[in-house]
């Protein structure tokens, strides 16, 4: 298939590498879900008695999930810094740079000493290490995602794009399997060797996103000279009002994956610990066919639009808050099974299918990376509160608490798509199918 330009843009086709940078896009994406998904899963399950004094069980699990929410604070300061170098100079070095220190962040959670070995020092070195995930995975996201949607075939970006979002359930089915084998193992080895493999998957990753070849959109901005010479500036500037609304899109979709695979694993082990291998599993379940529903989505989009699916999406979140809760109090097994099914393999999955397209567009080329990742990541420092905030919540109003805290979510996903035009509407579907048409012609 010919790569050739129209009107000297980068062709409606897509690069010769499209298939190869979205699989490598999505590589990279799984690992550094898996290492900051494996620091939920661990705080959920070992860290509150591991690196806290245990005088008091529910402080201890308020103070880990503190933590937990330290590294999504620092995420908003990743994408503005990761942001500003891949529009700036390009998408592929910050890609591999964030990789890098992500990987190393990780493997040295699980060499950690203990609360019980030194005493306060371990939790502040836990919190520091945490703040450095935080800015290595604020600044991969935008870049995995604009490279996979620029090197796409014009009108198959919603499914290009869903592609390295794939990677996030494949990341998190391959940290929660790690939790279920390592909890068969004794003592420390059953929270630090997930952190410890993570340099395996590192390594790989590591390897496949050094091939990539440099977004064509990106190099046609730099020949001719449209790039911004301070693009987070002209971000803040120019794109307020789009930055807003990805956050508003992206609250519903974070609040959905911790109030569910952390914050409910947690109250689940908290009060049925038989059930926490049952808990575990579902979660891996659930992550492996939100593979399939994610990639399903993002290809949806291309055909009926991104902005119908995000209302459904949103639709059945708030409709699924108070019945996520009402099967889990029923401690049945198959019900808990289809609690995290619903809400991670469905609920989650169909709403980062749709993200990776609806949210790039938002942005044009110069600031797109800055753009959605500021908005992204913010939204994810909010969303990083969720289980912290519904502990409290629980703590005050029992279960209840928690099922208005994943419902106010959804509501404002909800009033943010209303609030979005659509970026992918039959007129441009049209256009671009001409463009398609015209350029296989000419092949």
């Amino acid at each position: 298939m010919s790569t050739s330009t129209i009107a000297g843009q980068p062709s409606v086709l897509g690069t010769k590498d499209r298939v190869k940078t979205a699989i490598a896009a999505a590589v990279g994406t799984s690992v550094e879900n898996y290492d900051f998904i494996a620091y939920g899963t661990a705080s959920a399950l070992y860290f509150g008695a591991v690196f806290f004094p245990e005088s008091d069980r529910f402080v201890g699990t308020l103070l880990s999930f503190a933590t937990l929410a330290v590294g999504f604070v620092m995420r908003p300061l990743g994408g503005a810094i990761g942001g500003y170098f891949a529009d700036k100079l390009g998408r592929k070095p910050v890609l591999v740079a964030a990789m890098i220190v992500m990987g190393a962040a990780t493997f040295l959670i699980g060499v950690l000493p203990t609360y019980e070995q030194v005493g306060v020092l371990a939790p502040v070195l836990l919190v520091l290490i945490r703040m450095v995930q935080g800015l290595a995975f604020g600044a991969e996201w935008g870049g995995a995602i604009t490279m996979a949607y620029e090197h796409a075939p014009w009108h198959r970006r919603g499914m290009f794009a869903a592609i390295p979002q794939s990677g996030n359930p494949l990341g998190i089915a391959l940290a929660s399997g790690v939790f279920a084998w390592s909890a068969t193992l004794s003592g420390d080895w059953q929270w630090r060797t997930p952190f410890l493999l993570s340099a395996v998957l590192v390594i790989v990753a590591l390897i496949v996103r050094s091939r990539l070849s440099e977004s064509p959109e990106f190099q046609e901005a730099q020949a001719s000279g449209t790039t911004e010479k301070n693009p987070f500036l002209a971000t803040l500037r120019d794109d307020w009002q789009s930055i807003l609304r990805v956050i508003a899109l992206r609250v519903v979709e974070s609040f959905a994956y911790y109030s569910t695979a952390t914050y409910l694993l947690s109250y689940i082990t908290e009060r049925h610990p038989d059930l926490r291998p049952v808990a575990l599993g579902a979660i891996t379940a659930a992550s492996i066919l939100a593979i399939a529903v994610t990639f399903l989505a993002g290809s949806l989009t291309d055909r009926i639009g991104r902005r119908p699916l995000y209302i459904a999406a949103c639709t059945a979140a708030i409709l699924f808050a108070f019945p996520m809760y009402l099967l889990t109090n029923t401690a049945q097994p198959a019900l808990v099974i289809a609690v995290f099914v619903i809400g991670i393999g469905v609920v989650h999955a169909s709403f980062t299918g749709v993200q990776g397209s609806l949210l790039t567009e938002q942005f044009r080329t110069a600031t797109r990376t800055s753009g959605a990742s500021l908005g992204y990541q913010v939204a994810a420092a909010v969303g990083g509160f969720a289980p912290l905030l519904a502990a409290a919540l629980v703590g005050a109003f029992g279960w209840p608490g928690a099922a208005l805290l994943y419902l106010g979510a959804a509501i404002v996903g909800l009033v943010g798509i209303l609030a979005t035009k659509e970026t992918w509407g039959r007129a441009e579907r049209e256009r671009v199918l001409a463009l398609v048409a015209e350029e296989q012609r000419r092949s």
